[in-house]
């Protein structure tokens, strides 16, 4: 009966936006006017050519091709920084160009939107809750960058201002649920609550009533998104969880949640977040009790809780975040273990500091001063955390792979209490893990002396370095996963990248830049001419400002790295301009680059499609070089005649194991091979060094050859 609920409700929702005569509209690329209410915080969107702001909006009119329709739908509206002081709940008119989206969630994207016209302001409540907002970031104004951009994050979810490469190293200690609003942040600041109305002499169900106004006004702070719908449900189970009878009821409450988020918000059925909120809730629920007894045999109870509750929603979450992730952290419970004693004060104190900045500035700073402090221990925590030899483990996300996760898992949650019942059992067990993730692994014989090229195996998409000699590196391209990229530079004993090449905007060619930038001088980072797609162009520049470097494009002619010589061929040199969004355009518009690295001539395509590829065979007629990175992973759309010209003795291929795309394609494989090339794949392989011919594998006495590092 739920499952048909959800379904139905879904199903009407998703009929509503796909008829609507705003979908209609984009489909036909309107100009249009519309008015409509403010239901999402503006967001900069930083460009290499001009910033710009992202607003969600309601739509309830709209004038196009000469009617008007009323409606109801949500529509993204991308529009220039007039937009950035438009306050959540305005009523506001603008006029645009429609366009279709992506998700099945928005009718439609309006680009280039006129200035808003504010029809009304927000009602009062909220307003008080901007105006909380923007004092707890006033509080902290005046602290360094990570603890002035983690406090609110801490509070209240706002993260705008949290820097890539920490987001990244909070992703591999597991502390990602501390940048986002989650069901711990509503227990803290409601039991906090608790805690004042029983020292004033509330008791009884007037406690409730304190609940159910702290619960209203956390979501009115951090806003009615699903995400925050979410978290308030989750945190009211926690909430449950404290009282008599705590795990049957935080159990029944559990089940209520999930069942009244679903109905209300269907489209949390196919949403990450809340399969791990689920889960890490049921996990505090029925692991962390037994848990807890077992290690109060014989540690403070404080201290056994505190380990317990991390640790049991760790593993209810591990099969999950591999399968997002494909990766399994081993820090994960020790770095939340550390964090634990100044999560609970550095929410308070962010909260109490914004509350009170707003009649004492003085005073509200001194709060925020003591919250920076409880979170500067936290940066701390994920910046050494990450570092670690062994922080995370790569695990596959096929579906043999989660299987035997959710086994391990398993049998970790029923023999648990067993090992922590005795410190004979548990603390061989910490010393281990302790062993495993502090001490690092040798690589005998990796990366091999006068290696010209490695591709590095960072599953679905493209991570090359060439090396420039002397610990540098020039990467080109960085991958969908920053933890995969950084972990393959430390093997090949990068320190320093002169320069980043990103052939196009893609994730799985960009997402993995902070990974790149983290502990490493960078000097350069060229990108092509098409700023396409726009989130992926903002990303990119948000993460290379940060590291102090301003995206640019590349120069005319050969440009000389230590000891890499490079040549863009393709796309022909011109102004930088956006793109239709489709992802032919994205991909054919790739820079392809000629590099020289040790006598060794290397072809770096990108994702360069066919009629990219005729243009790179007209500029360069009769090229011919040692090693080819095939285009696009091994796409079955290939100019095969013009790869096959190119007589590379070695060709890569840089792909994920089992991906959905059928990359790379057989017979583009066996067409190369039957012109004379070797074929390298990271699927198969893992991480790839060209080497010269003395030193490589190739066995046939060619120029170059390969070593895989698995």
């Amino acid at each position: 009966m739920v499952a048909v609920a959800v379904l139905t409700s879904a199903s009407l929702r998703a009929e509503a936006v796909r008829t609507s005569p705003v979908t209609a509209l984009a489909e036909q690329r309107a100009a249009v006017e519309v008015t409509g209410v403010v239901v999402a915080d503006p967001r900069p969107v930083a460009g290499p050519f001009g910033d710009g702001v992202v607003v969600r909006l309601e739509v309830h009119t709209v004038v196009g091709r000469g009617v008007r329709h009323e409606v109801a739908v949500p529509v993204l509206v991308l529009g220039d920084e007039r937009w950035a002081g438009v306050e959540l709940g305005s009523g506001v008119a603008t006029r645009g160009l429609l366009t279709p989206a992506d998700g099945a969630d928005l009718a439609a994207l309006l680009t280039g939107a006129s200035a808003p016209v504010v029809r009304h302001r927000p009602d009062v409540w909220w307003r008080g809750a901007g105006a909380v907002r923007a004092s707890i970031r006033d509080a902290v104004a005046h602290r360094p960058a990570d603890q002035r951009a983690l406090v609110p994050a801490l509070v209240d979810g706002d993260d705008a201002g949290l820097a890539a490469d920490l987001e990244d190293d909070f992703r591999t200690t597991g502390l990602t649920h501390l940048t986002a609003v989650s069901g711990t942040n509503l227990t803290l600041v409601v039991g906090f609550l608790l805690v004042l109305a029983r020292w004033c002499h509330v008791r009884g169900r007037w406690l409730g009533l304190v609940a159910a106004l702290g619960i209203a006004g956390f979501v009115l702070l951090a806003r009615t998104e699903p995400s925050v719908l979410r978290a308030a449900a989750m945190g009211a189970v926690g909430l449950l969880a404290m009282g008599a009878n705590s795990r049957r009821r935080a159990f029944r409450g559990l089940g209520v949640a999930v069942v009244v988020l679903l109905l209300v918000q269907p489209g949390l059925a196919t949403s990450a977040g809340f399969v791990l909120s689920v889960l890490a809730t049921a996990g505090i629920v029925v692991l962390a009790p037994g848990w807890r007894d077992a290690l109060a045999r014989w540690l403070p109870r404080w201290l056994a809780e505190a380990v317990a509750v991390p640790a049991a929603a760790q593993v209810a979450c591990t099969p999950v975040v591999a399968g997002l992730s494909a990766q399994v952290s081993l820090v994960a419970v020790v770095a939340n273990l550390l964090v634990a004693p100044v999560v609970g004060p550095a929410t308070v104190l962010g909260l109490g500091g914004g509350l009170v900045a707003l009649v004492s500035d003085p005073l509200g700073s001194l709060l925020g001063t003591a919250a920076g402090w409880c979170v500067g221990w936290v940066v701390a925590v994920a910046r050494r955390g990450a570092d670690l030899p062994l922080a995370a483990v790569d695990w596959g996300a096929d579906a043999w792979s989660l299987a035997v996760l959710v086994a391990v898992c398993v049998a970790l949650a029923a023999s648990a209490p067993w090992v922590l019942r005795h410190p004979a059992r548990a603390l061989p067990v910490a010393v281990v893990l302790v062993v495993v993730v502090a001490v690092p692994l040798p690589s005998p014989g990796w990366p091999v002396a006068g290696w010209v090229l490695a591709m590095c195996d960072v599953g679905q998409g493209d991570a090359l370095v060439l090396n420039a000699g002397g610990g540098r590196g020039v990467v080109v391209d960085a991958g969908p996963d920053p933890a995969a990229v950084d972990r393959c530079l430390d093997r090949l004993d990068v320190e320093e990248v002169p320069l980043v090449v990103l052939t196009h905007f893609h994730a799985d060619h960009v997402d993995g830049l902070p990974g790149v930038l983290d502990g490493r001088r960078v000097g350069q980072v060229w990108t092509t001419s098409l700023l396409d797609p726009p989130e992926a162009v903002a990303d990119v520049v948000h993460a290379a400002r940060g590291a102090g470097v301003v995206p640019t494009l590349p120069p005319p002619g050969p440009v000389t790295v230590g000891d890499a010589v490079l040549h863009v061929l393709w796309p022909l040199p011109g102004p930088p301009r956006y793109g239709p969004g489709d992802g032919s355009t994205a991909n054919d518009e790739s820079l392809v680059l000629l590099a020289e690295v040790g006598g060794v001539s290397i072809l770096l395509t990108g994702d360069v499609e066919p009629p990219g590829q005729a243009a790179v065979a007209r500029e360069l007629p009769g090229l011919d070089v040692d090693v080819l990175k095939l285009p696009h992973h091994g796409s079955r759309h290939q100019d095969l005649d013009w790869l096959a010209s190119l007589r590379p003795e070695q060709v890569l291929v840089s792909v994920g194991a089992d991906n959905d795309y059928g990359h790379p394609a057989p017979d583009v494989l066996a067409a190369l091979e039957a012109a004379g090339a070797s074929v390298s794949r990271t699927d198969e392989d893992g991480d790839v060094l060209v080497v010269t011919g003395d030193d490589g594998d190739d066995d046939g006495g060619g120029t170059v050859g390969v070593r895989a590092g698995g």
